[in-house]
């Protein structure tokens, strides 16, 4: 048996209960209107984590029941996509390197309609805080997915000094407390929620777009490639986007 499982279940379900009520009242709508203008206008939603935020782009994009054009960026695409050593990627801290992150915006298929959104728990690695900057800098809105609990307790480790937060055009808390864990057990600290919560934001907002797009028109909506001639038609959809969804094992 595990003792603190209900905990860890009224840890979740407080906070999701907390972000469905959010969504309900509004207060995702404007991330949603973003998203819904950039895909009705043909472009791509752009996104990107790191570490366990990397959960949250492969909640949002390639998925089934997910919007076609969707993109997920990984900081091994320096290496699959960049010319990078491989080696680079065995760096545990690669993630906080901020002179990474010039490199990783310049292989983005970036159009000038696509949304970039960012996840990530603390909002203020150096690779984090680069890429929003650079996808401002071209012109991009961005949409942050992060804890405000915990980015403001912790200081940032971009040479501009700023947060995620500071930098993205609209914030959504992700509710984790600060160091993302919520229980304790026998002194160690357990029970993380922020890739949960994440997950539920990712779905909220692609049920949103899908929502505003189906009002005039059919939201192109991945189903299961598992599916009887699911791949089939994927593939057709895709095919719109051309070289501009990034696509892989």
């Amino acid at each position: 048996m595990i003792e603190h499982a209900g905990n860890l279940l009224t840890e979740v379900t407080s906070r999701l209960d907390r972000i469905e009520r959010l969504a309900q009242e509004g207060g995702l709508d404007e991330a949603v209107g973003l998203l819904a203008r950039c895909v009705a206008a043909g472009g791509i939603i752009q996104t990107f984590g790191t570490g366990h935020s990397e959960a949250f782009a492969m909640e949002l994009a390639g998925r089934a029941g997910g919007l076609i054009p969707t993109n997920k960026i990984a900081l091994r695409d320096l290496v699959l996509r960049g010319g990078a050593d491989r080696s680079m990627l065995g760096d545990g801290l690669l993630e906080r390197d901020p002179d990474i992150a010039a490199k990783l915006w310049s292989l983005v298929p970036a159009s000038p309609q696509d949304v970039v959104v960012i996840a990530s728990n603390s909002g203020v690695n150096g690779s984090i805080v680069g890429f929003a900057l650079a996808a401002k800098e071209a012109g991009h809105p961005v949409i942050a997915v992060t804890s405000l609990q915990h980015t403001a307790a912790v200081e940032p480790k971009h040479p501009s000094g700023k947060r995620l937060s500071e930098i993205a055009d609209v914030v959504i808390d992700n509710l984790a407390p600060y160091g993302d864990t919520t229980l304790e057990v026998q002194g160690y600290g357990v029970g993380a929620v922020s890739s949960i919560t994440a997950a539920y934001i990712a779905q909220l907002l692609t049920l949103g777009v899908v929502e505003e797009l189906a009002r005039s028109g059919e939201p192109p909506v991945y189903i299961s490639a598992n599916v009887p001639g699911g791949h089939e038609r994927n593939q057709g959809l895709e095919a719109a986007y051309g070289d501009r969804l990034l696509r892989g094992a």
